[in-house]
């Protein structure tokens, strides 16, 4: 047995994949169907092309689906530097639910509420302002 991938529905698809790509993820394959009206698309981080996330787009919406208990966690990816990549978050416009206090560990939410945790490369970074002082904002 081995891993193929994350499938995560999204609604908004360039929003969602804009989102993606701010963490450092690139579209390493895609799958349009005109008979299902549908589109797959896998994202991976650069040189991990075995670790994709792959976002399924109904064309015609996703009325019938289950709005926000779609029966999923979340997806983990390991960074560099917790407090820049949560800085060029925060700078494009995300919130960061659960900022990284202890300097391990963060959750962001996509435009289509998919709970993202970063987590810090190695070992922790020393606590940093303003990470240390910020409170959790809604729910990851």
């Amino acid at each position: 047995m081995r891993y193929l991938h994350t499938m995560v529905r999204v609604k908004d698809l360039e929003a969602t994949m804009d989102f993606f790509r701010l963490l450092g993820l690139e579209e390493t394959r895609r799958h349009d169907n005109d008979g299902g009206r549908f589109s797959l698309i896998f994202m991976a981080p650069p040189g991990q092309r075995e670790c994709p996330v792959e976002l399924t787009y109904n064309w015609d919406g996703d009325e019938g689906l289950p709005s926000d208990s779609r029966h999923f966690g979340h997806l983990a990816y390991e960074v560099e530097d917790i407090y820049a990549k949560c800085q060029e978050l925060m700078d494009a416009g995300v919130t960061i639910n659960r900022p990284p206090r202890d300097g391990r560990m963060a959750f962001v939410r996509s435009p289509d509420n998919i709970s993202i945790e970063l987590l810090q490369k190695g070992e922790a970074k020393a606590p940093a302002e303003p990470w240390k002082s910020m409170e959790n904002v809604g729910h990851w």
